[in-house]
């Protein structure tokens, strides 16, 4: 009996020692709840313990947890909807709290879709379009997630980042925005060719200026050198003349055959023209 006794006892103890520890994973932190009352958080990794069978553990993800939002409709300051589809990345920042509040992580994601939809359409609603999908997004979606963040922590959350994955139109203004891009495109395409055209334009009047500059010049500069050579065939000329007129005169004529008789050529002189004088005179 006493060894009974001694067994039931040792077991009883090791009963009561395997309830009230605790291994805490370095990913998760607890809160311990005593007669169903939140009590105390237990945040960092390691061994712990509490009282077997009056308090238990319930543990949550200490992780970076992902938020994806359906897509939203949101109006811009231009009157413009914007379908938008966000993310986020938060975390439970105080579990004690976020029992208290919200007790799972799907009351806590449906409890995200409003903290989060409220900071876009109020941020969003204030800034063209154009500035939320290019110029202004990063500041934008920033605010946003200081100030979601700020709505956030009464539950025991942290939101850590909000981002959009995906801004669209509605399908029925898709077409017109379409059209208008097309229609800029198109202009800004007739006024590159329009410039292109007068530049052209420009280019070829400038080239037929420097054209008929260079024909000029040329054809001044031809002048003056046919004008020296003739110059000198007259000065040659003269200058034979004096020295025997009439030897002159015959290779003159001589020269004038040669280029006047050939088999096309036909003369309708008389005899008695000056022009066969010599032919005359070799008879």
């Amino acid at each position: 009996m006493r060894n009974l006794g001694l067994i039931i006892v040792l077991a009883l103890v090791l009963l009561i020692g395997y309830g009230g520890i605790m291994i805490v994973d370095e990913t998760e932190q607890i809160v311990i709840v005593q007669l169903g009352k939140p009590v105390r958080n237990i945040t960092e990794p390691g061994l712990n313990f509490k009282l077997p069978f009056i308090q238990s553990a319930t543990v949550f993800e200490k992780r970076l947890l992902q938020y994806d939002s359906a897509p939203n409709t949101i109006l811009t300051q231009d009157k413009k909807n914007l379908i938008l589809d966000n993310y986020a990345q938060w975390r439970i920042s105080d579990p004690l709290k976020f029992m208290q509040t919200m007790r799972t992580q799907a009351l806590a994601q449906s409890r995200l879709d409003d903290i989060i939809y409220s900071s876009l359409r109020t941020q969003l609603g204030t800034h063209l379009m154009r500035e939320i999908v290019s110029t202004m997004r990063d500041s934008l979606m920033h605010k946003v997630t200081q100030n979601a963040n700020a709505s956030a922590t009464d539950y025991g959350i942290e939101i850590v980042d909000v981002r959009i994955k995906r801004a669209d139109l509605p399908p029925e203004n898709e077409q017109a925005v379409y059209d208008r891009m097309r229609a800029e495109r198109e202009r800004m395409a007739k006024q590159f060719r329009s410039e292109g055209d007068e530049e052209a334009v420009k280019i070829r009047a400038e080239t037929d200026k420097n054209r008929e500059i260079i024909l000029a010049d040329a054809y001044k500069a031809a002048q003056e050198v046919r004008g020296d050579g003739e110059a000198q065939a007259i000065k040659i000329y003269a200058t034979a003349y004096q020295q025997d007129p009439d030897f002159y005169e015959f290779i003159r004529t001589l020269e004038a055959y040669k280029e006047v008789f050939d088999e096309k050529t036909k003369l309708v002189l008389t005899p008695e023209s000056e022009f066969f004088r010599f032919l005359k005179e070799m008879k």
